[in-house]
């Protein structure tokens, strides 16, 4: 997938893009690249109208989703977990038990539901602290590019 409206983005960030759209069409707001424990970075965590938080990992070609060793450690993570890849990824290879969502840079479609396994509360209310702090700490880079996150 390449995107030349958008040369500099890769093509999973293409993929998150889409997502993100889609999911804010269900009432949700999304983070790029949280980090809910050390060595897991999830690539779009959504939170819901209600609550709920979903994660979606976006994998751009077959070797991308090779690679991925640590997608199972995700799931302690959310209450819901998709996969998001586009038309042409060969998405028998996704495991069943995972949500699918086929997307481009522009929207998505999820076309399997993922199984809900609700976060308990004290979970939830540490990953809903981490995604605000995540968002206000983006936001507050994209209005003063020269800040440095802890240099206060």
């Amino acid at each position: 997938m390449r995107d030349e409206t958008y040369p500099m983005m890769q093509p999973g960030q293409l993929l998150a893009r889409g997502v993100c759209r889609h999911l804010s069409s269900h009432g949700f707001v999304c983070v790029e690249e949280l980090v809910p424990d050390r060595g897991l970075r999830v690539d779009v965590m959504g939170l819901g109208p209600k609550g709920e938080i979903w994660v979606v990992e976006c994998k751009s070609s077959r070797a991308d989703f090779q690679a991925d060793q640590k997608w199972q450690g995700y799931l302690e993570w959310c209450d819901r977990y998709f996969w998001a890849v586009d038309g042409d990824f060969p998405s028998e290879m996704l495991p069943e038990e995972t949500g699918l969502i086929i997307a481009d840079a522009y929207d998505a479609e999820i076309i399997r539901m993922a199984p809900e396994d609700k976060l308990a509360a004290p979970r939830r209310k540490v990953l809903t602290a981490k995604f605000a702090r995540h968002a206000a700490r983006r936001l507050h880079v994209l209005r003063d590019p020269e800040f440095q996150p802890g240099m206060m």
